[in-house]
């Protein structure tokens, strides 16, 4: 068992208190209110709800170096930029870096590789991929599904990488910048 002192930052009740947590097996298993003086703060950590790590130019580790010191213990990541390049590959790459640093990545399945079919890419990820993708344990949801068109015109490649999420039990991210009314409502609840 280990303990903690310090000034706690409790941001559900909005206030600050001195006190020690108790860590068992590595997780808080109590706090204890004290009266003393500490210098130190323990917050909780920040969990960064999208990024694409290959877009900082980094590799997940050397992202993690940089980001854990500014309080960063997580991220929801969409690598959609290396599966560009890469592919199957580049997202495999990253999920295998990511695993030598203790910040935790929760890698997506990229939705839309490439992002249009106007767009010249080293790579494509169709239906089999993405379902290869969703069996992971490693990957925790269909990534930013931004062929919100493809969504609302009824394009079955489109459906089918929703209803494998859902077969997965993974969630769907969303990006669909500017939708309203009733675009709005079907993309958030496609019939198919």
């Amino acid at each position: 068992m280990n303990r903690i002192s310090g000034n706690i930052v409790d941001v559900l009740n909005s206030e600050i208190f001195p006190g020690t947590l108790i860590i068992f097996e590595g997780r808080i298993k109590d706090i204890v209110r004290e009266d003393n003086n500490y210098p130190d703060y323990i917050i909780p950590g920040f969990i960064d709800a999208h990024v694409h790590i290959e877009s900082s130019l980094l590799v997940p580790s050397e992202f993690a170096r940089i980001a854990a010191v500014h309080g960063t213990v997580a991220t929801v990541s969409d690598p959609h930029e290396i599966a560009n390049v890469l592919g199957m590959e580049g997202v495999r790459y990253m999920i295998e870096n990511a695993r030598s640093v203790p910040v935790r990545f929760y890698f997506g399945a990229p939705s839309c590789v490439p992002a249009t079919e106007f767009e010249t890419s080293g790579s494509a990820l169709g239906i089999n991929e993405v379902e290869e993708l969703l069996a992971m344990n490693e990957i925790s949801y269909l990534a930013e599904v931004m062929n919100f068109p493809g969504v609302l015109h009824d394009d079955p490649e489109v459906y089918e990488k929703i209803r494998l999420a859902k077969k997965y039990g993974k969630p769907v991210d969303g990006h669909a910048p500017g939708l309203r009314g009733n675009d709005l409502k079907k993309y958030i609840s496609p019939k198919k």
